[in-house]
């Protein structure tokens, strides 16, 4: 296998550092509070930026003057020429880069983030999301142009970094993705919203029979990462009240069994094939659905149970603020739907968004498999 590139192994490690940045500094905040804007959490996220911007830029600059061979694969924006994901991952890099300010001054304003979704953290989340995306289309461009001897490697960078983006849209619905939240349908929906375009969009460009099942293993590795490393490092709350003693950083909780539809939709592809885009796409919105909630479902019931409260399965953790008349701390599922009948239509809500994202991911990839540039 011929060597990669070095900027593309820089973009993948800027998408890692987005990932590993941001799920550090949600543990830091659990666990610690608001320390200041330099924090190693901080400084490891905005290294994505910075990451992104130094390679791509290069390749831009490159392919501009002439010191790069790539001019008859890219594009020309504002008088630059470099491939399209270059430009889409620097213009995010910048945009990270301007949320710093940002953030610092809302907080200073504001006082400590109640929400992931806070309007910096969301103007970070956007730029991020495009470095991932840029280092997505850069690979894939590097890999529709190569020869058989490169395209294996950069296929597997490819899905590695589809993983990923699986792993950022996990971060931005953790808000609808806790324990108490998995028995109603609003979690099924922001799944399958936030899911399903990655898992058919990626996997289509790919030629691997198992590429949704690789891109959702990479995801369900990141999170048993986080979960069994990040408790091992000391840390203490140091803003109050502290409703809960914690002594470690406090990880995500176990990952979504994304994996187990993820299999189902890789042996389904191949016979839903000579259909059309929107009966595969009925299929597969329906497959994941289904076989999420068959798996999810009785999960949860073992996550609420003393079974889970150790090392492995982490549904012990609790950050400083947990009262303990929460939800998470009794271990009793929070009812957002009221009676069943409003649980059915928000199941078919569910269904009916994880196909239209099913669609969107079919025509995303069908788009991706004739990037060349």
């Amino acid at each position: 296998m011929s060597r990669l590139p070095w900027y593309l192994w820089c973009a993948a490690l800027a998408v890692t550092c987005a990932n590993v940045g941001g799920q550090w500094d949600i543990a830091w905040h659990r666990s610690i509070g608001r320390d200041g804007f330099w924090s190693a959490p901080h400084v490891v996220i905005y290294l994505c930026g910075v990451l992104a911007g130094v390679a791509c830029g290069y390749l831009i600059l490159a392919t501009t003057f002439g010191a790069s061979k790539g001019g008859e694969s890219s594009v020309r924006i504002w008088g630059f020429r470099g491939p399209l994901g270059a430009f889409i991952a620097s213009w995010g890099g910048i945009t990270m880069l301007a949320s710093a300010p940002f953030d610092n001054w809302w907080h200073g304003a504001y006082g400590l983030d109640v929400k992931i979704l806070s309007p910096p953290h969301v103007v970070l989340m956007i730029g991020a999301l495009a470095v991932q995306i840029g280092a997505l289309i850069l690979i894939l461009g590097e890999m529709n142009r190569a020869g058989e001897a490169q395209r294996r490697g950069l296929e597997w960078l490819y899905l590695y970094v589809g993983g990923m983006i699986l792993c950022s849209q996990h971060t931005g619905i953790m808000e609808y993705a806790q324990r108490p939240s998995m028995h109603s349908a609003i979690f099924y929906r922001a799944v399958a919203l936030n899911f399903v375009a990655v898992l058919v969009g990626v996997s289509m460009a790919a030629r691997s029979r198992w590429a949704t099942t690789i891109i959702a293993s990479i995801y369900t590795a990141f999170y048993l990462g986080l979960l069994w490393i990040l408790p091992l490092v000391h840390a203490e709350p140091k803003l109050g009240p502290v409703t809960h003693p914690v002594t470690t950083l406090i990880p995500a909780g176990f990952p979504l069994l994304i994996v187990v539809p993820a299999v189902v939709m890789d042996l389904v592809r191949p016979r839903i094939q000579a259909l059309g885009r929107w009966p595969r796409a009925l299929v597969l919105g329906v497959v994941f659905v289904g076989i999420f909630l068959l798996a999810q479902w009785p999960f949860a019931n073992f996550l609420n149970s003393p079974g889970a409260f150790n090392a492995f399965f982490g549904s012990g953790y609790l950050d400083y603020r947990t009262g303990p008349n929460s939800y998470m701390a009794r271990n009793v599922y929070f009812d957002r739907e009221h009676g069943a009948l409003e649980f059915d239509v928000g199941l078919v809500v569910a269904v009916t968004a994880a196909c239209l994202m099913a669609r969107l991911g079919l025509a995303w990839g069908d788009w991706m498999r004739k990037i060349r540039r």
